[in-house]
């Protein structure tokens, strides 16, 4: 009689911490500081510049390759994107000053306003299957790209300003759903609620 053979089964635990609260912290303060300039409280100088290199664009890039390593395409295609606008911002900016190429016309600025505010209509589809704090980021993200965009359009400072401060609101709910993940983690209760989706 032959015994029959025996199967293992290896399952594998992901221990590696959620890059979420890193990804959105480096959004939303990078894109609070930049949104007080665009209401008009300071000049475009180089804490915004810096802030787009490091954190807003390299923390969520770094933060996209983690997503990708758990497997998560949403986290991954936002961080990642994200992290690399920043980057092209702070190139938008940087590259005229350095002489090495002219700044962008209205129209073309508003072209690429407009690009990042459909990518981000489209993420924001994918966030109604996540959590309402992600929905509200996402939904004012891309009411900041399109009023951005009809700010060049038009070129009126009225609108601009506008987005401005709708920009900070935008930014300080990313801040507030990043440090939520990290406190609701620490606490491993609800200390600050995402409101989940049924």
């Amino acid at each position: 009689m032959t015994k029959a053979p025996t199967v293992s089964v290896i399952s594998k635990k992901d221990t590696t911490a959620n890059p979420a609260p890193l990804g959105l912290l480096g959004f939303g303060m990078t894109t609070v500081l930049l949104n007080l300039h665009n209401a008009g409280l300071y000049s475009l100088d180089s804490m915004i510049v810096a802030m787009g290199i490091f954190y807003g664009g390299m923390a969520q890039v770094f933060a996209g390759i983690m997503e990708w390593k758990k497997g998560n395409t949403f986290g991954t295609t936002a961080f990642a994107s994200y992290g690399l606008f920043w980057l092209s911002f702070v190139g938008l900016v940087f590259f005229p000053k350095m002489g090495m190429i002219d700044a962008p016309m209205p129209a073309a600025m508003a072209a690429y306003l407009l690009m990042w505010g459909i990518f981000t209509s489209v993420m924001f589809i994918g966030t109604l299957k996540l959590n309402r704090a992600l929905q509200f980021v996402f939904f004012s993200l891309a009411v900041l790209f399109f009023l951005l965009a009809l700010g060049d359009i038009f070129n009126s400072p009225a609108i601009k300003t506008i987005a401005g401060y709708g920009g900070v609101v935008c930014g300080l709910s990313a801040v507030y759903a990043g440090l939520a993940q990290v406190l609701n983690e620490v606490y491993g209760r609800t200390v600050l609620p995402v409101c989940p989706v049924e």
